[in-house]
């Protein structure tokens, strides 16, 4: 316990903490998001992916459990980090590196407090169905054909323009918080050199937009009447 104490008070341990937490959640945004793009397979495909996590859902919610500890766990070291550096620096000093600093790097912690509500919103509606009567089986008086029916679920859910454009604002902030946590990630594992220093920022571009393009798609395509 003391050993981990020490790790969570030294800054270098906040940032292990950050850029771990980071990975296993990019792996899971990146998985998901996989799952997700299964929409365009058609209701048969994406179905039948929902019935066989329900099969295997003792380690999903396992996996569920540890993603959102992680989660929370990110979050609480990040706020820590921030709280630390502004403490530590002149105002002078603090002016100058805003100047410095990229818009990405500026808006990390609103970024990320953002998307927490959003995960929070996310499950309630779609995980826990706890915010559509909807969401139901039509014997339970709801709109879903059975309770893997995912397709139409979404396709209910994302009709609504509020939370379509709720949800892409969301993920549009994920992705500038990752284009953002690529590059420390790599800095704070000290593989930083001059080289990768040109083309890590680039390549972090382009992953938080293939992310944001895939998960956008879907709601976006939605609203465009292209899924129906």
């Amino acid at each position: 316990m003391n050993l981990l104490f020490k790790f969570w008070s030294s800054s270098i341990g906040k940032k292990w903490l950050v850029a771990l937490t980071g990975l296993a959640l990019l792996g899971f945004v990146a998985a998901h998001l996989i799952g997700n793009l299964q929409m365009f397979a058609g209701a048969a495909k994406i179905n039948a992916y929902a019935e066989f996590l329900h099969a295997n859902e003792k380690p999903l919610w396992v996996a569920r459990i540890g993603l959102i500890g992680a989660f929370l766990l990110h979050i609480a070291a990040t706020l820590s980090l921030v709280r630390a550096n502004r403490a530590a620096r002149p105002e002078s000093y603090a002016l100058n590196r805003r100047v410095q600093s990229t818009f990405a790097n500026r808006t990390m912690a609103l970024s990320g407090l953002t998307v927490l509500a959003f995960v929070v919103f996310h499950l309630l509606h779609y995980t826990f169905r706890t915010t559509d009567p909807r969401f139901k089986t039509i014997a339970e008086g709801g709109l879903l054909e059975t309770s893997f029916d995912v397709y139409h679920m979404v396709l209910l859910g994302f009709q609504n323009p509020l939370i379509s454009g709720f949800y892409i604002l969301s993920v549009g902030l994920l992705a500038l918080h990752l284009s953002h946590g690529i590059s420390s990630v790599v800095q704070t594992f000290g593989l930083k050199s001059k080289k990768s220093g040109l083309w890590i920022p680039k390549a972090g571009g382009v992953i938080s937009l293939a992310i944001f393009a895939g998960y956008a798609s879907i709601p976006a395509a939605i609203l465009l009447g292209l899924l129906k």
